[in-house]
This record gives structure tokens, C-alpha cells and sequence, in this order.
């Protein structure tokens, strides 16, 4: 990979993780139309390291508390009355789909599933899905969005799958998981809050899974070790302005903006395949 590859889609992974647009779409997208071919899956992945960190930076005090509360009811049953104990074991459960089929599904993911046109069609099928979400939720849940109480086991399990469908480019990790959580009737800004503590453990199980990988040139271009270095810094950095960027938006704003966007996205790139500019594999 070139350097200015590495720095251009490492800025575009730290913009577009947080926001539902589809992350590995539009690394998938702007890969093969700016620079001629597909970074691959690895790289995504690995840099999505430091779009993960910039949710640990922004998230330290909150998963701090989480952590500690759950430990303390693990090992004392008075303390399992604590809304971040039980918030500790959403995270987990609502991890586990993801887990599961990312592992089973790895080389569908790698290969059939980067497919431009399967890119395409998602990010404009998946934006109904938005406008939906935002039609028929009604936000009306007594979900506190800082501390997340009155969050329950079902929200977790659904925005849990609805996660992984993340895994098809085009979809949106946090559009998937924020527009599962309105159809239950949770606010925007709960959603996205638990959107991302739910994305902490998928992403850094998926970009040190994926890290060796990065340097096989079978599984998508490569990458050298000060590549993926900087272009995990760079991630972070986009990335963190992102989560307190995006945050601030859906407290006020819908989904609908993104869904727009993503339909002329979608169209954009339709009329690349079809014309021959860009190739679909």
C-alpha cells in the first residue's frame, strides 16, 4: 500500500466508523475508485484498532465504572443491583453473535461479501431501514442515556444481532445497532451510547484477529508495520472528533440525514459498475 492510501483511507475509517454510514463500505468504495484496488477486510479491520481506541479514550470513566461494578457482583451478590452490573453482562451477551459469526463466517466476509454491488444495494436498502426506525420508534423508553439505566437483556440481544449485520459492507455497525435500538423504543442518544460500548469488544476481537493477516497480500493489499501504526493514530484522532461530533448530532437530529446520503452513495457507485470506471470485485 502507498502512503498516501494508508493516510487517505485510515482519515475516511476514523470519519465513517461512528457514523451510519458503513465504515468498511466506504473503505470498500473509495479503495478500489481512488486507488485502483480493494484495501481488504484485514486492513480494515486492523485500523478500526484505533477508531476502537479513540471509544476507549472517550468511554474511560464509563467503562471503568462498568468494569469495577461488574466485578464487585460477581464476587458479592449484594452489589448485583447495580445498573452498570448489569450493564457489564449486556456488553458480553450482546458481544457474543458477533463473535460467533464473524468466526464461522470469516471468508464470506473476506470475498463474496466486499462485492460492490452487494455495497451498493445495502447502503441504499439498509437506509429504509433508518427512515423506518425513525417512523415507528418512539422514543418514549425511560433509558437514562448517560448511565444507560433501564437498558434490559432483550435490548442487548437485539442490538447484539442487529450488529452483526455489520459484517456485509454497506450496512453501518452503529446505524444497524442505533435503529434496532429505536424500534425498541429507545432515544437516539441511548442507542448510540450503547451502540458504541457494545461495538468495544467485536472491534478489538476483530482487528487483533485480523492483525497478522494485514501483511498477506492474498487477503488484501499489504501493509507495513509503520503503515498500520500511523494509519491506526490517524483513525484515532478522526475518529475521536467523530463519537463527540455524531453524540451531539442525534440528541437533535435523525437518522434520515445519513439515510440520504447513503442512497446517493449507493447510486453514485451503481453508476461506476455500471459504466465500467470501477470493477465490482
Amino acid at each position: 500500500m502507498s502512503w498516501l492510501q494508508v493516510i487517505v483511507l485510515s482519515a475516511l475509517q476514523g470519519l465513517t466508523e461512528f457514523l451510519p454510514v458503513s465504515s468498511s463500505g466506504h473503505l470498500r468504495i473509495f479503495s478500489t475508485w481512488w486507488f485502483g484496488a480493494d484495501a481488504g477486510a484485514s486492513f480494515t479491520a486492523v485500523v478500526q484498532l484505533g477508531t476502537e481506541a479513540a471509544v476507549l479514550v472517550f468511554f474511560f470513566k464509563d467503562i471503568v465504572r462498568i468494569i469495577v461494578a461488574w466485578f464487585r457482583g460477581l464476587f458479592n451478590a449484594d452489589k448485583r443491583d447495580d445498573p452498570d452490573y448489569r450493564l457489564g453482562w449486556f456488553v458480553i451477551v450482546g458481544s457474543i453473535p458477533i463473535g460467533i459469526i464473524g468466526l464461522l463466517a470469516k471468508d464470506l466476509i473476506r470475498d463474496a461479501a466486499r462485492n460492490l454491488w452487494i455495497t451498493a444495494i445495502v447502503l441504499i436498502l439498509f437506509s429504509f431501514v433508518f427512515l423506518l426506525a425513525e417512523k415507528m420508534g418512539k422514543q418514549d423508553r425511560p433509558v437514562e442515556p448517560k448511565q444507560l439505566k433501564g437498558l434490559t437483556m432483550k435490548d442487548a440481544i437485539v442490538m447484539g444481532l442487529a450488529q452483526c449485520l455489520a459484517l456485509i459492507p454497506g450496512v453501518s455497525r452503529s446505524g444497524g445497532t442505533i435503529s434496532a435500538g429505536l424500534f425498541l423504543n429507545m432515544s437516539r442518544e441511548a442507542a448510540a451510547r450503547f451502540s458504541f460500548l457494545l461495538a468495544i469488544p467485536a472491534v478489538l476481537a476483530s482487528g487483533l484477529f485480523s492483525l497478522p493477516d494485514a501483511f498477506d497480500p492474498s487477503v488484501g493489499q499489504s501493509a507495513s508495520w509503520a503503515q498500520l501504526l500511523i494509519g491506526t493514530a490517524i483513525a484515532f484522532v478522526v475518529g475521536y472528533a467523530a463519537i463527540a461530533w455524531f453524540l451531539q448530532f442525534v440528541q437533535k437530529h435523525s437518522l434520515a440525514w445519513f439515510a440520504g446520503y447513503r442512497v446517493i452513495l449507493g447510486l453514485l457507485v451503481m453508476g461506476l459498475l455500471a459504466a465500467g470506471i470501477i470493477p465490482a470485485t
